[in-house]
């Protein structure tokens, strides 16, 4: 009889069953087999006066899985759980272990950082027992979310505008809030700066100080005063010329990398973390199909003596002896997990270049990042001779800088990721005196603060404490699928559905629904992973606060009115409202329950272009959660369908149609690009 290994997803199982042999038999469990039911207690599926007694059923959809699983795991001799090298994982292990009744020595769970041969091997080698620690952890975690979820998220929808709030999400969109509060409030101040331009020299020198006091130029009449008090002589009083080193940064974690990816490939957080899946699972490089990261979902900025020595020999061999740096301490941070290493190719050797033929253009972007970002890690500093020069004007002091790259160091790989460009001074003496008939006064205001981008609320979040790894982009597409904000030029706005359910939120719940309290419920989860907090007292702390509050709430505050449609109810006379229901806006009759009158709303079909399949029309179409997406108009019998608006053209592949996925044009079935 073979062994049995259970790994999350599909593609995962294909890449690790080629490396273990014939005596293996690798199948996926295609994540979680089982959730919280909704009965219960105000549909928890917890027993909330029974030591929070979860009630697990399976999810819609998996009883066939389940029973495939449980077939195959009772015809093996032994059971190897490798579900991911987290919590998350490391909980699915558990609830595979429970519903497919394993006996204790009959399954072993087994992790490993990359998809490898060598590395899976080796992890089969050296299996452990499920880390119930870690299970109790994530199980605390879930119990919490549903208990929030379920509870605030009814209390919103009945009385305001919002369909939900959560545990980690409303705080988030508290900080969006609060942020646009604070440009709304913000008083700009006035402030001016004077620039001498020294054009046949070609460089520029800005208004420093009088003497040794820094200036603060507040009015245009103090600007002109400076202005009438200075010459067009100047004199250089110093000139400083100082090595600087420049160090490489830390190879990525999650939160890290989502953020430069949002800023350098313009990826949106969910993207990022898709691609990055797709390169850890495996890719099929024709001789090999190999995972080319490490595990995506990490809070560790450390990587392995293997790498490291690996990746030194690379440099020298590649770059020459000069090139070799040092590994860097990272900063212990209090909320990281340090289960494993940072994200990094899984060999140095796998340039981008390389394999850039067997990847699609977002992988190879991606993947380029990635590498290139641990490569420069372990490369020795960049090196920039930095000038500055004083110069000196009836005692106006003006300064100018410039720097230029003596060493380009570990910017050798990653330049194209920072902005890093020579600015050049003129070579200059001492006490000499140059000349300008060029001194600028110009006008300024203060700024407020910027609005959040995902990339810049995710390092938010995280310099908090807030949210975990796994947890940011599905933070960032909750609050935006529900309406709460809205995107413009990749900053966030929060809607008046936004602000009002944040506002209903803070009027009721402002001592939990906070980011110290947030804050302190991640460290209190990190602790019972580590055996050093009883989670049912945590449950229970939180329960007994947090309920009362609900219950509250309920009684308390004040539902907002309906929208009047300004038409009256063909069946009892009464308004017509628009009402929020749980797959969008509506209209119904305002005498509820009394009428369940509910107007059948004439929908427009906007026909896009012909079905290659049928020759039917492609229309939009909504989903019940009101996701747009496009179909053919002669469903059933044509299954067409497609997430992205066709362009009405054939792919010259496969002729299936084209469509547009943001700025590009790609086919609907192969991976062409146009």
């Amino acid at each position: 009889m073979k062994k049995l290994v259970i790994v999350e997803s599909p593609a995962k199982s294909k890449t690790i069953e080629k490396y273990l042999g014939s005596d293996f038999n690798v199948v996926s469990s295609k994540g979680h087999i089982r959730d919280l039911a909704t009965t219960g207690k105000f549909g928890l599926g917890v027993d909330v006066d029974n030591d929070f007694k979860p009630n697990y059923i399976a999810i819609k959809g998996k009883t066939k899985d389940i029973k495939a699983l449980k077939k195959l795991s009772d015809a093996s001799d032994m059971v190897y759980l490798a579900t991911d090298p987290d919590r998350e994982g490391e909980a699915i292990s558990w609830h595979l272990y429970d519903e497919l009744g394993l006996k204790d020595d009959k399954y072993k769970r087994v992790v490993f950082n990359e998809i490898t041969k060598n590395v899976v091997v080796d992890a089969i080698k050296h299996p452990r027992e499920i880390d119930y620690d870690l299970v109790k952890s994530q199980e605390t975690r879930r119990i919490l979310d549903r208990i929030i979820g379920f509870r605030l998220s009814k209390l919103m929808r009945s009385k305001t505008g919002g369909k939900s709030a959560g545990r980690v999400q409303s705080v988030a969109l508290k900080l969006i809030v609060d942020r646009e509060r604070e440009i709304e409030s913000f008083n700009p101040e006035e402030y001016w700066t004077i620039t001498a331009d020294f054009i046949d020299y070609k460089f520029k020198a800005d208004l420093e100080k009088y003497k040794t006091k820094k200036l603060e130029i507040k009015t245009q009449e103090e600007a002109d005063e400076i202005l009438n008090n200075l010459s067009n002589e100047f004199k250089i009083d110093d000139i400083t010329i100082k090595d600087k080193q420049k160090a490489s940064k830390f190879p990525f974690k999650t939160s890290t990398l989502q953020q430069v990816a949002s800023n350098k490939l313009n990826f949106a957080s969910s993207k990022t973390m898709r691609v990055a899946q797709k390169l850890y699972e495996g890719v099929d490089l024709g001789s090999e199909t190999v995972g080319l990261i490490t595990y995506m979902r990490t809070d560790s900025e450390r990587l392995s003596p293997v790498f490291i020595d690996e990746t030194f020999k690379y440099i020298e061999d590649v770059y020459g002896k000069d090139y070799v740096g040092i590994v860097k301490k990272p900063k212990k941070n209090e909320n990281m997990q340090d289960a494993h290493e940072a994200i990094r190719p899984t060999s140095i050797n796998r340039t981008p270049e390389s394999v850039k033929k067997y990847l699609s253009s977002d992988e190879y972007k991606l993947y380029s990042l990635i590498y290139y970002r641990a490569l420069a890690y372990l490369m020795a500093p960049a090196v920039a001779s930095a000038t500055t020069i004083i110069l000196n004007n009836n005692d106006y002091m003006f300064k100018a800088t410039g720097s230029v790259i003596k060493f380009d160091g570990y910017l050798k790989v990653y330049a194209k990721y920072e902005d890093s460009t020579d600015t050049v001074l003129p070579d200059l003496s001492d006490k000499q005196s140059i000349s300008t008939d060029k001194i600028d006064k110009e006008q300024h205001f203060t700024k407020p603060p910027a609005r959040f981008t995902e990339s810049s609320l995710i390092k938010e979040l995280e310099a908090l404490g807030i949210g975990r790894p796994s947890t940011y982009a599905t933070i960032m597409q909750t609050i935006k699928d529900r309406g709460y904000v809205i995107l413009e030029e990749k900053k966030f706005i929060p809607t008046d559905i936004g602000i009002e359910t944040t506002d209903k939120l803070q009027e009721f719940f402002s001592n939990i629904v906070n980011v110290e309290y947030t804050a302190n419920m991640e460290s209190d989860l990190d602790k019972i992973a580590e055996e050093n907090m009883d989670n049912i007292k945590v449950l229970r702390d939180f329960y007994d606060e947090f309920e009362p509050l609900v219950e509250k709430a309920f009684k308390e505050m004040e539902k907002k009115e309906a929208e009047s449609t300004g038409e009256v109810c063909p069946e009892c006379g009464n308004d017509l409202v628009i009402r929020q229901g749980k797959f969008g806006k509506f209209t119904a009759c305002s005498n509820y329950p009394e009428c369940k009158y509910i107007k059948k709303e004439e929908r427009k079909i906007t026909e896009i272009c012909d079905c290659p399949k049928c020759g039917g029309k492609i229309v939009e179409k909504t989903t019940r959660k009101g996701k747009t997406f496009y179909g053919c108009n002669n469903y059933p019998k044509c299954d067409c369908a497609l997430w992205y608006k066709p362009t009405g053209e054939l792919c010259p592949n496969c002729k299936s149609l084209l469509m547009e996925k943001g700025k590009q044009i790609v086919c609907s079935s192969c991976e062409y690009t146009k």
